[in-house]
C-alpha cells in the first residue's frame, strides 16, 4: 500500500505543469494601435458657436430650473454661485470658451482642459439647455422678462434679472491669453 501511494505521488508530481510566467510579452505586428484622443479645445480660442438656438432661453421657468440644477449638480462647488472659485466666474465679460449658447453647451457636454469635466451622458440634454440658459442669465445675457430673480436665501445679492448685460470679449490682452503647449 505504501508503494502504491509513493507511485501515485511521483506520478502527480511528474504530471504537474509549472505555472507559466511570461515576463516579456511578445510583440505582435497585428496588435491594434490604441487610439489616443486629443482635444482640439484650447483656452483663449473659443470654438465657433454651433448655430442652434437654445429653446429654453425664452422660458422663465426653464431658467429657474437651470438655477435649481446649478445647485443640484454642485456647479457652485467650482463656480461659487457664478462668482468664480476653482472654476472661472460666470458673471463677468471674460468668457474663455465663448458666451453663445452653443459654446456653453459644448463646455458642459464636452468639458474643457484643466478642470471642467465632460458631462456627456450624465445629464439629460434638456437639463443641459436649462443650465445653459441659467449660466447666460448670470451675466445678463437674457431678456429681463425671462431671467429669474434672486433666491430668497440670497437677500444680499442683486437679482439676475437686474444684472447689466456684459459684452463678452472676443480678443484677449496678451497677459490674459493662456499659453498653448
Amino acid at each position: 500500500m505504501k508503494h502504491i501511494f509513493i507511485c501515485l505521488l511521483a506520478l502527480a508530481i511528474a504530471g504537474c505543469k509549472r505555472e507559466a510566467r511570461d515576463f516579456q510579452r511578445p510583440v505582435t505586428e497585428n496588435a491594434p494601435a490604441q487610439d489616443v484622443q486629443l482635444s482640439e479645445l484650447h483656452p483663449g480660442s473659443p470654438s465657433p458657436a454651433p448655430k442652434f438656438p437654445n429653446p429654453y432661453e425664452e422660458n422663465a421657468y426653464s431658467v429657474s430650473e437651470g438655477k435649481r440644477l446649478f445647485g443640484a449638480y454642485n456647479c457652485s462647488g467650482c463656480h461659487a454661485n457664478g462668482g468664480g472659485g476653482i472654476g472661472p466666474p460666470l458673471i463677468d465679460a471674460d468668457w474663455v470658451y465663448g458666451s453663445e449658447s452653443g459654446q456653453i453647451y459644448d463646455t458642459i457636454v464636452k468639458g474643457r482642459p484643466n478642470g471642467m469635466p465632460s458631462f456627456s451622458g450624465k445629464i439629460p440634454e434638456y437639463q443641459v439647455w436649462e443650465l445653459v440658459a441659467y449660466v447666460r442669465s448670470l451675466s445678463g445675457q437674457l431678456p429681463i422678462d425671462v431671467a429669474n430673480s434672486r433666491s430668497d436665501h440670497m437677500q444680499g445679492k442683486k437679482p439676475e434679472a437686474l444684472t447689466p448685460k456684459e459684452h463678452p470679449r472676443t480678443e484677449y490682452p496678451a497677459n490674459l491669453k493662456p499659453e498653448r503647449p
